[in-house]
Parts: structure tokens; sequence; C-alpha cells
């Protein structure tokens, strides 16, 4: 929250009061949004395209920890997120929609710092909030994110479009974003312990990208720049390992790629080492880099070779050959999905 003393109590305005409020910063921006919050459900014109629709859960205490996460990033986060699958569709994303449940812990002001956050996020990519719903919770935060985007029929790409020999590209660098939470749990549990001030110093890029990520609808925009249409694609919420194996199974193909060209920034190797932990292993495994991971024909190569923001790591094999990973030395070893599962136990 921000350091504002002013509280108002939820229960002062009530769920209409909040609707309003809520409703009263929201401007509609797309054609193809007729009617937004205010009706018994929103208005949508697809405009003779496919639209491609995508929810996410935020669960306070599962997927965020309100200790070190504002609540205006916790926001933009949210709504990004959401756009980064409508992205990995090669759609373009128009609309979302809004579900909050809160406890009586939050006054107006932390939910007015909440949707400031979130109507940034609206703003940035040209998209409309157009409607949702808000309830009590016994418990914690709990956000639920719906994003409807729209394409051509034939411009829309799945993860199951992949061919043999296709390959593997993915853009930015990986492994950012959980080098960020390890640095912001190392500096949570100091404060547990002697009340120290967090020492985040040198590490703004890493918390960049855990603490406000950004969707890469400008590698859309690059790949049609390029002339490239990739053949399967995700966007990297739950690590370049579970992400790759993600496409090879739906496309019924095996899949390597190659340890020494995963892309990886200077500053999250620093600091893995620094934690005692293996770059490459934080970079398949880590997750939440929203990067987009796609196969792309091998005649479109010298298309993206040396673009700085796209890395070819990889390549599709025959369904038998498994998933693998290649080190310096040409020894393959097992990939396995290790990343994010909201169903495992923890601790």
């Amino acid at each position: 929250m921000s350091e504002s003393t002013t509280r108002t109590e939820l229960s002062a305005l009530g769920e209409f009061g909040l609707i309003e409020r809520i409703a009263s910063r929201v401007r509609l921006a797309n054609p193809s949004s007729v009617k937004g919050i205010g009706d018994d459900a929103a208005v949508l014109d697809p405009q003779g395209l496919h639209q491609v629709v995508t929810t996410d859960m935020l669960v306070e205490g599962v997927h965020f920890d309100l200790g070190y996460v504002p609540l205006k990033h916790l926001g933009y986060k949210a709504i990004v997120v959401n756009l980064s699958d409508v992205y990995a569709m090669n759609a373009e994303p128009r609309q979302v929609t809004v579900a909050l449940a809160l406890s009586n812990r939050f006054p107006v002001e932390a939910i007015d710092e909440l949707y400031e956050g979130m109507l940034l996020a609206c703003k940035n990519y040209g998209v409309d909030l157009v409607g949702g719903d808000t309830c009590s919770s016994t418990s914690g935060l709990v956000i639920g994110i719906t994003a409807i985007g729209a394409a051509r029929k034939e411009d829309i790409t799945y993860r199951s479009g992949a061919k043999e020999h296709d390959l593997l590209v993915v853009s930015g660098d990986l492994g950012g974003a959980y080098m960020g939470l390890q640095v912001l749990e190392r500096e949570k549990a100091v404060f547990r312990e002697t009340s120290a001030q967090p020492d985040l110093e040198g590490h703004d890029y890493i918390l960049e990208r855990q603490l406000k990520p950004e969707a890469r609808r400008d590698i859309i925009a690059l790949l049609k720049q390029l002339h490239v249409r990739p053949t399967a694609m995700i966007d990297v919420s739950d690590g370049l390992a579970s992400e790759a194996i993600h496409l090879a199974r739906s496309s019924g193909l095996g899949v390597r790629i190659h340890d020494e060209k995963i892309p990886i920034d200077p500053g999250t190797y620093q600091t893995a080492r620094d934690f005692n932990l293996d770059p490459t292993t934080c970079a398949l495994n880590g997750g939440e880099d929203y990067e987009l991971l796609f196969t792309i024909a091998q005649a479109d190569y010298d298309k993206v070779k040396g673009n700085p923001s796209l890395t070819v790591i990889g390549y599709m094999t025959d369904r038998n050959s498994g998933y693998a990973l290649i080190d310096k030395q040409g020894g393959q070893h097992e990939l396995r999905a290790q990343g994010w599962d909201a169903f495992l136990k923890k601790g």
C-alpha cells in the first residue's frame, strides 16, 4: 500500500459503490468493446475475427507475497501475465475482465492501488477492462483475470503445429524472474531475523523481471516484420524445460536444447552464482519470465540469425527420441519439467 494514512473500509462503500468507483476510472478504447462495466454482461464485436480467451488466477500465499509485492505492481503483473498467453497464440489482446475476492483487511485505498496497476497495464497494451466481479474472502486476496484477444484464423499459432527438424527459438533472456524472487525471499528472511532494511542494490533488472514483467508483443511485431510465421508457440511462465516439453508433446515430437545457447543475462548469471545455484538450471526451471518460445521452419533461420531479441536454442526431433538437453561436450541429458506446478505440495 501507499504511504497515505487514509483508510476507508470497504463496508463504507459496499459492493455497488466499489464497482462504481472502479467503473469511473475506466475508458474504453477498442472499437470491438461495445459495452463495458455497468450491465449484466459486456458486449464485444469480434469484427469477423477468431476470438482467443484465457483465464489465470493469482492467490495470495501461493502466487504472490504481499510482504514484498507492491499492490500496484501486483495489479500490473496480473494483467500482463494473461496478455502474454494471448500473444503466445499470435493474437492481439483487446479486453480483460477482473474478478476479486477480498478480505476486510484491505481498505478502499488498497484496491485503488491495485487497480492503478491494472489500468496502467491496460493503457500500455491498448486493452479495455470491460467487466468482472467482486466478493468477500475469509482468507487472503484472490485475483482472477480473463483476457480476450482476436486474430485471423490463419494467423493463430497453436502449441501443436511444430514439425520435425523445426528450430526452437526463444525471445529475450531467461532465469531473471526466478533470481529476482530469490533476492526478495532472502531479504524478507533477513528482515524477519534482524529488522534490517532490504539490500536490493544492483538487482534492479531481476527484481523488475519478477515484480513487473512485460508481455512480448514486440516479438509478435518483430516476427511479422521479418516475415517469419511460427509453427508452434507458448509463453515461458513455468520454465523453459516445461514449456519446451509442452510444445514437443502437443506436436507429437521430441526436442533437443543446447545448454550453451540458452540466453541468460549477466546479472542473472552472477546472482545465481552468488546463491550457489546453477544459472542454466534457473533458466530451465525458474519460470515467470514470460518470454515467447516458438518453433520456425529451417528455411527461416537466416531471417532470425543474429537478431539480438531472438536466440535459436535447439530443434525438434522424432517423437521416439524424447526430450534432451545437450551439454557443451555433446552429451545428452534427459530434459524434465520441474517448473511451477500449482498442485505440488510445498514444504
